[in-house]
């Protein structure tokens, strides 16, 4: 009976959501999807942060749901951007700074393109972060309306050229830039009497470090808490491949570990900006008569760990740099004002298919994800008991693949050079959000261990038959468990391979 009721509940959600408030019934709800770039979970009020002020985005939070387990199943900005577009993991995309682009063919599968066959007008603004072969300058055409950019995109809106004669001189930093351009594109779609569908990627809070000076009071000589995991200590106990990379020296050059409430300040005063942008946005949603219709997500590209176990960046598999904010607001859902949280386990390869089935249209048959649309109504309900994280990036130490279950968290880092040996570690999610005690070794998490491993080795397992290139076919013998050092080191770099000899 409860999943019949469940079952009743979404069925009437989506009807609301198509007939609205004053539409036809035929009309499709608006979609507008907000990306930060590096913004950690922690950051936030609604998240549990007294330091911050971000009244736009809890506002939203308070309207909509609050999902307590979103994970980026790569957290690197370009892979997990293709993620989202496609739904699909990394291996699957193919796409990453030092693997490859996505192909025309791949991207006219992706949710924004999808969205626009089927009626919807659309837009994107900000940093795009991927690269489609054969359309380097031309990314703008698989949209309406384009204020987005390659690359890194810059903080100055002059230097960016879909926005700077717009934009700039009323706007000139990025960051509300995109808040005007998501105001204009809102209004004018209702003026078109079209669904429509806007994507923004902030490039905020990624460095440079280039907060809006209109800003710099509001965290002035501010004092910031640090995480009760802050600092070396807290990650002594984390794998040896996991400090071969940049995450680990930037602790200290980025300022975490000498100067953190200068270096909060400056993070916390760019998503401040952020908060700006999203209440321009909704005010125009407000305005055009259209809110009752528009489910807004927001969300970020990865996380950052801002000093947590003495590290700074991201990439590696942990709380702080996978787990990071997601709120969904959708109106007429049931629970919107209601302030509920969701604890069910979702990843950004969640997006595409949610946005699609919102539109009423299937996701592509090779879509990763699962559609987050049950939960809306029942946020009590589950999509899925198992997610993978994943870093195929950087050096080849610091490569790993781990499995988020509801309760655990497992990583595995097969590297076995330079005097390391493979390491495992697991964590109890319940009761050690911090990752502050690795079970592994520990009589009573054995049955759990083993468990996770066989949904681990299934994975690897998928490697081999779901890889878009050799270049990610080859991490299914590389993490293989069962395989020895001496069978991997031919599938590694040259230069890597007398170190594990």
């Amino acid at each position: 009976m409860d999943a019949i009721a469940s079952a009743m509940r979404i069925v009437f959600f989506l009807a609301s959501l198509f007939s609205g408030v004053g539409l036809v019934a035929a009309e499709k709800p608006n979609l507008i999807f907000l990306f930060a770039d590096d913004q950690n979970f922690d950051s936030l009020g609604c998240y549990g942060n007294p330091d911050v002020k971000t009244p736009n985005i809890d506002k939203l939070a308070a309207d909509g749901l609050i999902f307590d387990a979103h994970y980026n199943t790569t957290a690197i900005c370009m892979a997990s951007r293709a993620n989202v577009f496609l739904g699909q993991y990394e291996y699957r995309t193919g796409c990453n700074f030092n693997t490859g682009n996505l192909t025309v063919q791949q991207f006219r599968k992706s949710y924004p393109v999808l969205l626009r066959k089927a009626g919807y007008r659309t837009a994107f603004a900000g940093k795009f972060g991927v690269v489609i072969e054969g359309k380097k300058d031309d990314h703008g055409s698989f949209f309406d309306t384009w204020g987005g950019g390659p690359g890194q995109t810059h903080y100055e809106t002059k230097k960016n050229k879909s926005m700077a004669e717009k934009y700039a001189k009323d706007y000139p930093h990025s960051t509300r830039s995109y808040g005007a351009f998501g105001r204009d594109f809102v209004k004018e779609s209702v003026a078109a009497k079209k669904p429509f569908c806007l994507s923004i990627s902030f490039k905020a809070p990624h460095r440079p470090v280039t907060p809006d000076p209109k800003f710099d009071d509001v965290y002035k000589g501010k004092t910031f808490r640090k995480p009760a995991n802050y600092g070396r200590a807290a990650g002594s106990h984390f794998a040896e491949q996991s400090k071969k990379g940049r995450q680990y020296t930037r602790f200290e050059s980025w300022g975490y570990a000498t100067d953190y409430d200068a270096t909060m300040a400056k993070y916390h005063q760019q998503i401040y900006a952020i908060d700006v942008a999203v209440g321009m946005i909704r005010d125009a949603v407000e305005e055009a008569g259209v809110s009752e219709n528009t489910v807004i997500i927001y969300t970020s590209d990865n996380g950052f760990f801002c000093g947590a176990h003495g590290y700074g960046s991201k990439v590696l598999p942990y709380e702080e740099s996978t787990r990071v904010p997601l709120i969904i607001y959708a109106p007429n859902s049931g629970t919107a004002g209601e302030g509920q949280r969701c604890s069910a386990l979702t990843g950004n390869i969640d997006f595409a298919p949610t946005m699609l089935e919102l539109a009423g249209l299937k996701a592509p048959p090779n879509t990763d994800g699962k559609s987050l649309v049950p939960l809306l109504s029942d946020p009590n309900g589950r999509v899925r008991e198992h997610l993978a994280i994943m870093n195929f990036w950087g050096p080849e130490p610091t490569h790993c693949i781990g499995i988020v279950t509801d309760s655990h968290k497992y990583i595995h880092w097969y590297y076995a050079g330079d005097g390391m040996k493979p390491a495992e570690e697991l964590y109890d999610l319940k009761t050690d959000r911090l990752e502050l005690n690795n079970l592994v070794g520990n009589p009573d998490a054995s049955g759990v261990l083993k468990s996770i491993r066989e949904t681990y080795d299934s994975y690897v397992s998928s490697l081999k038959d779901h890889s878009r290139t050799p270049h990610y076919a080859k991490y299914a013998t590389l993490f293989d468990r069962s395989t020895s050092w001496e069978a991997k080191q031919p599938l590694l770099p040259k230069k890597l391979t007398p170190a594990g000899k």
